[in-house]
């Protein structure tokens, strides 16, 4: 394994740990936050965690949510992508009455023509019980170009 740009490398996939999140966390339970195999990047669930490993909007799905697609943001732009990249989402949340203030929050992220393929699923819980929302996704990065 070779670092590229400071990221471990194994073959042709890249393992992210962007700045800004939990990587200590992360590698204690045995996970990237995202894998990047030629132009496809994969991103592992987001939850709303402060790079302290804190929780941000207890009881909150709108600071939750906030919180998921920023936390996605910073590893799709690790992986020398942006929003515009991410061609596919998958939201669980642990209450059907957050849609609507989900998919508000999402229109701020993802704009026409780069509208993401997206499947919502309504889950009894999460990982832990304070956990609203997780979103992971997959991304699409070019290498010669930039969205």
């Amino acid at each position: 394994m070779h670092p590229v740009n400071g990221l471990p490398v194994d073959g042709d996939r890249q393992y992210l740990m962007p700045p800004g999140l939990n990587t200590a966390r992360a590698r204690n339970a045995a996970y990237s936050y995202g894998v990047r195999t030629g132009d496809v990047v994969w991103l592992a669930g987001q939850i709303s965690r402060e790079a302290d490993g804190s929780l941000v909007g207890s009881g909150d799905i709108a600071a939750q949510t906030i919180q998921c697609f920023e936390n996605m943001r910073k590893v799709v732009e690790e992986a020398g992508g942006s929003m515009n990249d991410i061609v596919m989402t998958t939201t669980y949340i642990t209450d059907r009455a957050h849609r609507n203030i989900v998919n508000d929050i999402r229109l701020k992220y993802f704009h026409a023509p780069h509208l993401p393929a997206s499947t919502l699923i309504v889950v009894a819980a999460l990982a832990l019980p304070e956990y609203l929302i997780e979103i992971d996704a997959i991304a699409v990065v070019n290498q010669g170009s930039r969205s």
